[in-house]
Parts: C-alpha cells; sequence; structure tokens
C-alpha cells in the first residue's frame, strides 16, 4: 500500500509483537464459463489493472487512477471487477472500488482517513464483499465484509490477532480462507473460518511462509495455494499447491528448484480445469496455465520485464465477447 510506512511504525507502535505487516494483495474462483484474466501490474509509475484472453489476444489495461489499482477480483457473473485502490492523496490510505470489466463506472467505496480497507473478493451469490481492514488509531488488523454498494459493513475474524489479508469465501458460501501471520519473519499460513467468525483453523505451518494470494477450486473440494512465497533461502524456489479444506491431501503441483525459477499461483479457472499462475525465469516474467493437476504447461503472455500479479480469472459474462478456445 502507498501508506506502507506510515501503517509499519503504527502497527509496531501498538503491538509489539508485529514485526511483519502484510500488505493488501487478492480471491475465490466461481463456477462458470472461462472468461478473461485479470491482473495488477507495473506501468513505470505505478500499479494498474489488466485484463487479458486465456489464449494471450487482447491484452487491454482498463485502469488509469490516480495512485494505483491493485488486487482485482472477479464479480460471479463476470460483469464487474472489484480492487483496491491505493489513493494518490495525503488523507486517504486505501479504499475499496468497483467498477465495470471494462474499467467503465468507477466507484469508490470511501472510508475515514485512519481506516485502511484492500483486498476484496465478492461472495459466490455477489451480493458481498470480503475485506482485509486495518484501523491505523488501534493497529487491528481484521478481515470484515459488507454489501457491495458499502453498507453493512461486519467484521468476520482478526485470525490470531498479529495479522490477517486475502480473504476468500468457499462456493458453498459457508467458509473463508485467508493468510494469517504470526509476527516473525517469513511467517505465513493458510486459515480457514466459519462465514460467521466460529470454528478457526489452521491448514498449513507458518513455516510454509505462503503466499498472500490463494483460491478455492469452484467445486469447493481444495485450495491452491503458493509456499516459500518471499524466498527466504537462497535456492529454494517458489512453488504451488493444493491442499483440502480440512487441512489435508496436500499436493504440490511445481517442483520448481534452484530459487532462478519460481511459480506464484493466481486462481483456478471458472470451469475448474485450469490454473493460471505466474512464472518467474532468471529475472523474466510470464502468465501461465496449467491443469488443475499440475499437467499441461500453456504460456498465456510470454516471458518478457512485464510482471502480472494478483491473477484472478473472470466468468464469461453474458454480454462478453466469446474467448477463444482454450484446449
Amino acid at each position: 500500500m502507498t501508506k506502507r510506512t506510515m501503517k509499519l511504525s503504527l502497527i509496531v507502535s501498538v503491538l509489539a509483537l508485529l514485526c511483519l505487516v502484510p500488505s493488501f494483495r487478492v480471491r475465490a474462483t466461481a463456477p462458470g464459463v472461462n472468461g478473461r484474466i485479470a491482473f495488477q501490474a507495473d506501468t513505470g509509475s505505478g500499479n494498474q489493472i489488466y485484463t487479458v484472453r486465456p489464449n494471450g489476444h487482447d491484452l487491454r489495461q482498463i485502469t488509469h487512477v490516480n495512485g494505483e489499482a491493485k488486487a482485482p477480483d472477479w464479480s460471479p457473473d463476470g460483469r464487474r471487477i472489484a480492487f483496491e485502490h491505493d489513493q494518490d492523496t495525503a488523507d486517504i490510505c486505501a479504499d475499496i472500488a468497483i467498477m465495470n470489466a471494462d474499467g467503465s463506472d468507477l466507484v469508490d467505496l470511501l472510508q475515514p482517513p485512519n481506516i485502511c480497507e484492500g483486498e476484496p473478493s465478492f461472495t459466490p451469490d455477489g451480493t458481498r464483499i470480503v475485506f482485509e481492514r486495518f484501523n491505523i488509531d488501534t493497529g487491528e488488523d481484521a478481515i470484515w465484509s459488507m454489501n457491495v454498494d458499502g453498507t453493512d459493513r461486519r467484521q468476520v475474524t482478526t485470525g490470531t490477532g498479529i495479522g490477517v489479508t486475502d480473504p476468500n469465501v468457499s462456493p458453498d458460501g459457508k467458509t473463508l480462507s485467508f493468510v494469517d501471520f504470526n509476527g516473525l519473519d517469513f511467517g505465513q499460513a493458510l486459515f480457514t473460518v466459519s462465514i460467521d467468525g466460529s470454528n478457526l483453523s489452521q491448514l498449513t505451518p507458518y513455516d510454509f511462509n505462503v503466499a498472500i494470494k490463494q483460491d478455492w477450486a469452484p467445486d469447493g473440494r481444495r485450495l491452491a495455494f503458493g509456499v516459500n512465497s518471499n524466498l527466504p533461502n537462497p535456492g529454494d524456489s517458489a512453488n504451488i499447491a493444493t491442499i483440502r479444506p480440512d487441512g489435508t491431501g496436500l499436493r504440490y503441483l511445481t517442483h520448481y528448484q534452484g530459487g532462478d525459477v519460481n511459480a506464484f499461483v493466481g486462481s483456478y479457472s471458472p470451469d475448474g480445469r485450469w490454473i493460471v499462475f505466474r512464472l518467474e525465469d532468471h529475472g523474466s516474467y510470464g502468465l501461465f496455465r496449467m491443469r488443475s493437476d499440475g499437467s499441461d504447461l500453456h504460456v498465456i503472455l510470454g516471458f518478457s520485464n512485464f510482471r502480472p500479479r494478483l491473477i484472478d480469472w473472470g466468468s464469461r459474462s453474458g454480454g462478453a465477447e466469446d474467448e477463444d478456445n482454450q484446449d
């Protein structure tokens, strides 16, 4: 976030144990027909949101906001995108914005200057958004939910109380997954909680260093997430894994080693057959997709210095143009 330095100093002063401050990042994929892929990328003067077809055609920059546009999340019907807007002003930290799929009709859901909000994700019925909310005055970091117009805001969970981010709701609407921090360097774990804030459960160890981007499969049977995301140890690579919602059945989908090649998960495709992700190879970045079992790698955007981040695959909306066949 653009106010990262201020946020860090305030958390440290309020919570002495907190030594790693999460930035707002993104989302759960709704079942449907595969549409466009959204992501953030640095334009050279800050991050903006782009979309592209699954075959790599028709790359578009759809935001041109002041400040930065980050962490896009598609609505279940593929007609709208929610994202984090890091405002380029002194009195606004970050807020959640919603726009049409082409970037039109953008609306910021503004909050008071001492509230930072980001990491939006639609609920499966499209009526609400879950998000991360940081209170500068109190230092509290929590997952909240609200109606898509910004009304009826409710706190869901603070996790273990150190820091939380990246909320995503299961396809049945009953469970919320998120990344929780233990206050130590590279201490990031995947958690779930019931949508009412009960039944907090830890799925992975903190030393998995889970990436701040994870996603539910459209059938709700598995979650995809990143391991070793901050590359704490030279020679280790970041990889993609999946796990059942009860914490069993861990599977690695990528097996890169050596630290020069790394995979960072984006999301499942709406039909559940693919996973989109960023592949990094010796300082170059590409957008790829693979089958949900890790096989059949396909390039979407080839290797370059263009770096897609916080990737989300949307459903094809009723009014959208047909997407090219992905097989």
